[in-house]
């Protein structure tokens, strides 16, 4: 069974220097029929006006992971932790007993636009820590990588959770066959382009659920997805 999850249906933020769009329930957007699915608790695409950006503040028992599609952005958190991620970077903080950090674009010239994604842990109270790792350059345009992984397979980030992700490009025209073990819940992103799924049409800020089946999904344009294997519910 696939249920969509469509661009205008998200919950919205908008103040002078973000436009941020809600999958799930977030910040003033309640919506007691979109709380999360399995572990994936958060998923905000966010974009920010050049050199403005989330001063600090803190977490607490959170799987943060931050994908950039576009432009910079810069981290910062108190472990002494900082770095710039840019697209084809994939960052996953722990944020455990607590820890504060301040995103921030970090052009001020160019926009950023990014993912946020919040994952709830299976095991709490880790040390406060963030991962950091390039999967993909600019040129990619037909690849998949393992982004996360409990066990860290295939140089994945190592995630507190049984979860798996994978990013993935596909050229127009091409398939890709989407694998989900029996009984496991799939959260599919179209992060960029335009793909169909199992007759399904759908655009970038489209979201599906997957549940009891194994789709194959063609690319209309040249398209970016991840695609998250959860636990069940």
């Amino acid at each position: 069974m696939i249920t969509l999850r469509r661009a205008e249906d998200r919950g919205s933020t908008r103040i002078d220097w973000l436009d941020s769009r809600h999958a799930f329930s977030f910040a003033d957007y309640h919506d007691p029929r979109h709380m999360g699915v399995s572990a994936l608790r958060v998923l905000n695409e966010d974009r920010v006006t050049p050199g403005a950006g989330f001063p600090a503040h803190g977490h607490r028992d959170m799987e943060i992971v931050s994908i950039v599609l576009e432009g910079a952005m810069a981290h910062r958190d108190n472990t002494g932790g900082g770095s710039t991620i840019r697209p084809g970077d994939v960052q996953l903080m722990h944020a455990g007993t607590g820890i504060m950090h301040s995103e921030f674009n970090a052009s001020r010239s160019e926009p950023l636009h990014f993912l946020q994604i919040w994952i709830i842990p299976d095991l709490r109270g880790v040390e406060p820590g963030y991962q950091q790792r390039r999967f993909m350059n600019e040129t990619d345009t037909r690849v998949t990588h393992r982004i996360l992984d409990p066990d860290g397979r295939d140089d994945a980030l190592r995630i507190h959770q049984d979860v798996v992700a994978w990013q993935s490009r596909v050229p127009a025209g091409e398939t890709l066959s989407l694998s989900l073990a029996s009984g496991r819940i799939g959260y599919l992103q179209v992060a960029r382009g335009a793909i169909t799924l199992d007759r399904h049409g759908l655009e970038a800020g489209d979201a599906a659920i997957i549940r009891d089946q194994t789709p194959e999904l063609t690319a209309l344009e040249g398209a970016e997805v991840i695609l998250f294997d959860l636990p069940p519910a």
